[in-house]
């Protein structure tokens, strides 16, 4: 289905592939047990459907992509995590704070666990590119900063990035998996077909309940075929049905060069002027053919 495999067959992998490779990528380069546990829970607040949350409630930002960050803390103290945090004579408090473990987590355009794991994930699974143990062996870290060894590793890294942000990450492919799957989750939560509580399940268990009602609903069916592309669309500015934006990320790592530590942008000048140009969410005008 679209909303799984969006790109091709075999290109999906889980939030819990993820943390885990957030996690052995942290410990990997040493960073503390507590930013290691950081990796490795920093996705559980994410939702069925993932981003697509973002395009289902009024809470949400297509902006910003962040539904999930700006519960994170409430969700987890609802869990076990703290309980078990506490056996283990670690401070929850401390351990679910982002700010404290800029390893795991910090804006772009800087890198992070969280965004090397992600990246090189996508380059594997949807371009079929491993260049996996090149960029690690390439990096080092700095005073709790990612930084490569040279500039051509850093540079062959930023180009990788750009090349799955606007394919994939910000393409248009993704716009359209948003915004049709964010439309039917929207739908069926206000014709109580499913809760805000039946979100927190999984993708399978949402899509059970919904389906159960796809007979006796056209406009459900209508979207259900949107969402899985038996309904064409067009990115059209002049006739559309709706305007999608779609977060743009970007990256200006950090790089040895000449003995200091250096951004991207600072060596390759061309590239400091595209880096703002880039972080702008990208907008789409979607026309569908019914």
């Amino acid at each position: 289905a679209g909303y799984f495999e969006p790109y091709k067959k075999g290109s999906s992998y889980s939030r819990f592939e993820h943390s885990v490779g957030c996690f052995l990528l942290l410990r990997r380069f040493g960073a503390s047990i507590e930013e290691q546990i950081a990796g490795l829970i920093h996705d559980v607040s994410h939702s069925a459907f993932s981003h697509c949350i973002d395009y289902a409630l009024d809470e949400g930002s297509q902006l910003k992509h962040t539904y999930q960050d700006s519960i994170f803390i409430d969700f987890v103290k609802k869990t076990e995590i703290p309980k078990i945090l506490k056996k283990y004579n670690f401070n929850p408090d401390y351990v679910l704070e982002e700010k404290n473990f800029p390893l795991q987590e910090v804006d772009v355009p800087d890198l992070c666990a969280d965004r090397i794991d992600y990246s090189l994930r996508t380059n594997i699974l949807f371009e079929g590119i491993d260049e996996t143990e090149y960029f690690l062996d390439h990096l080092k870290t700095i005073n709790n900063k990612w930084v490569f060894k040279d500039f051509k590793s850093a540079q062959k890294y930023r180009k990788m990035f750009s090349k799955i942000n606007a394919k994939y990450f910000s393409g248009i492919d993704s716009a359209r998996m948003l915004q049709t799957v964010g439309t039917w989750l929207r739908y069926s939560l206000s014709k109580k077909y499913i809760s805000k509580k039946d979100l927190y399940s999984t993708d399978k268990e949402v899509l059970k309940k919904v389906k159960a009602n796809l007979k006796s609903d056209p406009e459900l069916r209508l979207l259900f075929d949107r969402m899985n592309r038996k309904v064409d669309s067009n990115n059209n500015i002049s006739d559309y049905d709706v305007k999608v934006f779609c977060k743009s990320r970007v990256v200006d790592p950090l790089c040895l060069f000449k003995g200091k530590i250096k951004r991207v942008s600072e060596i390759d000048l061309r590239w400091g002027k595209n880096v703002k140009k880039e972080l702008k969410p990208k907008e789409y005008f979607l026309k569908f053919d019914k």
